[in-house]
């Protein structure tokens, strides 16, 4: 493969031509001890992966679209429609998307394309990729635990959708009009709510959850209606994933264009609705003030992460299955223009319907506008029930879609962690996994179906789901750019897409996303050190599961740390650690012909520490 690169819209780096020895001041410990794969001696071709020799040919997508149509659908999520539009609103309507479009383009994007050149390089999952730093390869472990407990309770949101489509096929929707049985004597005024909240809420809080009003004494029996709809959603699941990517790219054709065409039916009726204009301009009108308030910007990391689903080890998996030159610079430039543009088609859908509900119920539209769950299972089937043609058959739409929405990012997710256990023994039959993980995920998610599921939804994601998987992304652009050295990396990556990445890159990696990411995340500890629910505080039993959960998925990183330091030769535990951090000497790409060529591109290559570069102002 030709060292030359292309530049691709990026400043590209000079060659660099090696510095004359004399030239150079001798290395200090540090720096002997940090060098790369590069300065010692080229043992790996006599010394080949005993692992990747035994393991069988790793399975490729059957078209590189069904890749493509894969992380659209993965990243193109639940967090697009039903997070995405209340949290611009709250957080200066269009003034959000300054901060918003700023983090994705330095962090998110980034991070995103860091994941797929790792998996794709190596063609491994979100651990044994960690061999060009194998003390690090506790930051697979670690998000892997976190992915599996975000995984347990998205799925079991996939469930309400699937209650409240089936829901949608009744002559009358049910939430349309108050019913006594559900919700209790007195409770009704005719068709009408006799409360003070609506029959929406009503239904989904008495009929479809049964919100306990907390959990001091438990959190209850599981719900037999929700606990199927759970089990047809681990089943489809389970269906799509049976043989790998086989069949999971298949799916995603559906899964990745289905929801446009609702998203777009829906916008086009919404906009034929009265107020639906006010709705609109409630969502795009800027606040600009709330530009300098530390948790605007706060919002759009969490927003970024939740929406490309960086960070849980997807990404890395879906690349591992390419081929070893795939332009995935390409992909990475499609898939965050396309998941920016659901968020903002979908922001657009919500609040026209969202308007044309306040002009309904002659309110302000900040009174009917809800987040999360709020959104997708009160307010927008409250608009749907009032619309004076076919109900039923847009909230049948609507469910359909967000049910799709969810599977496309659950199967993901579930796959990254099906690709652990196959990668790490590789005599296990795959859908022998799938069909375990599948299970587990199934019984662990019969909690949430109890009247206190979702207090634990919200517990989980708050520990299991931002906390930890901030700091497992700190880690991971640390162990690349800082510790096996983003020179280094961007070596690889030339040699594999024959692209010279630029300053932007470098920056981005080694400056920008560890600084940044590393104040959010102090950020979020003092602002949400205790998590709530409905404004209730959780009893001591609830908050001891939340930090050990965190802790378990975080401990995973010394753990292992110290693990792959008990298989590097050395004299002492400083030894030890050091050597742990260089390079295996089965580091690089899996096939052998990839990497022969890939070992005399390095040695053509000037190996330097940083602070060599910086002396030769090569940087």
């Amino acid at each position: 493969m030709s060292s030359g690169y292309e530049n691709k819209g990026f400043e590209g780096s000079p060659d660099l031509s090696p510095p004359k020895q004399d030239e150079l001041p001798p290395p200090t410990f540090f720096e002997v001890e940090l060098s790369t794969i590069g300065d010692e001696k080229p043992t790996e071709e006599e010394s080949p992966d005993p692992e990747s020799q035994a393991a069988p040919e790793r399975m490729q997508w059957d078209s590189q679209w069904e890749f493509l149509m894969s992380c659209i659908s993965m990243s193109v999520g639940l967090g697009n429609v039903w997070r995405f539009p209340v949290t611009a609103y709250e957080n200066g309507g269009g003034a959000f998307l300054i901060p918003y479009l700023v983090v994705l383009i330095l962090i998110g994007r980034p991070i995103y394309f860091l994941e797929l050149t790792l998996g794709q390089f190596t063609s491994y999952s979100q651990i044994k990729c960690w061999k060009c730093a194998p003390f690090f390869k506790g930051v697979g472990y670690g998000s892997m635990i976190a992915t599996m407990a975000v995984l347990t309770y998205y799925v079991s949101i996939m469930a309400l959708t699937a209650f409240y489509f089936i829901a949608s096929f009744q002559k009358n929707l049910p939430w349309a009009n108050c019913n006594e049985e559900w919700a209790g004597a007195d409770n009704c005024n005719g068709s009408a709510s006799a409360t003070n909240q609506t029959v929406p809420e009503m239904y989904f809080l008495l009929e479809v959850i049964k919100e306990s009003e907390n959990i001091e004494n438990g959190v209850g029996s599981p719900d037999w209606k929700l606990s199927l709809c759970l089990l047809f959603c681990w089943i489809v699941i389970f269906a799509t994933l049976i043989r790998g990517v086989h069949s999971s790219g298949k799916v995603a054709y559906f899964t990745a264009i289905f929801p446009y065409i609702v998203m777009i039916i829906l916008l086009v009726r919404g906009l034929t609705l009265k107020g639906a204009w006010t709705g609109i301009e409630y969502f795009v009108k800027p606040d600009w003030k709330k530009l300098s308030e530390p948790g605007v910007w706060y919002a759009a990391v969490s927003q970024c992460f939740f929406s490309l689903n960086t960070g849980f080890g997807s990404i890395i998996m879906f690349s591992s299955y390419n081929k070893f030159d795939h332009s995935i610079y390409r992909d990475a430039w499609i898939v965050s223009f396309m998941d920016t543009f659901t968020s903002l088609l979908a922001g657009f859908t919500i609040f026209a319907v969202l308007g044309s509900l306040a002009e309904e119920m002659n309110v302000d539209v900040s009174e009917v506008v809800k987040g999360g769950a709020g959104l997708a299972f009160v307010s927008y089937p409250d608009a749907v029930a009032k619309f004076d043609w076919a109900p039923q058959f847009f909230a049948v739409l609507f469910f359909l879609m967000m049910f799709t929405l969810g599977l496309g990012s659950a199967v993901s997710d579930a796959g990254a962690i099906i690709s652990i256990f196959c990668d790490q023994f590789p005599k296990l039959v795959r859908w022998h996994v799938t069909i375990v993980i599948c299970f587990i995920g199934a019984a662990v998610g019969i909690v949430y179906t109890t009247p206190g599921g979702q207090f634990i939804v919200d517990l989980v994601d708050f520990f299991g789901g931002s906390f930890v998987i901030y700091t497992t992304s700190v880690l991971e652009v640390i162990g690349i750019a800082w510790i096996y050295g983003v020179y280094n990396y961007l070596d690889d990556i030339e040699f594999m897409l024959n692209i010279r990445l630029g300053i932007y890159w470098k920056a981005c990696w080694g400056v920008v996303i560890p600084i940044f990411l590393t104040i959010i995340l102090v950020y979020s500890l003092v602002e949400d050190i205790s998590p709530t629910h409905n404004d209730q505080t959780y009893p001591v039993i609830a908050l001891v599961f939340g930090w050990g959960l965190a802790a378990v998925a975080l401990f995973a990183f010394p753990v292992f740390g110290v693990q792959a330091m008990t298989k590097v030769p050395g004299n002492s535990w400083k030894d030890k650690f050091f050597g742990s951090l260089k390079p295996h000497p089965s580091w690089g790409p899996k096939k052998p012909e990839n990497r022969k060529a890939w070992l005399e591109f390095k040695k053509a290559r000037p190996q330097m520490t940083l602070l060599e570069r910086i002396k030769q102002k090569k940087l």
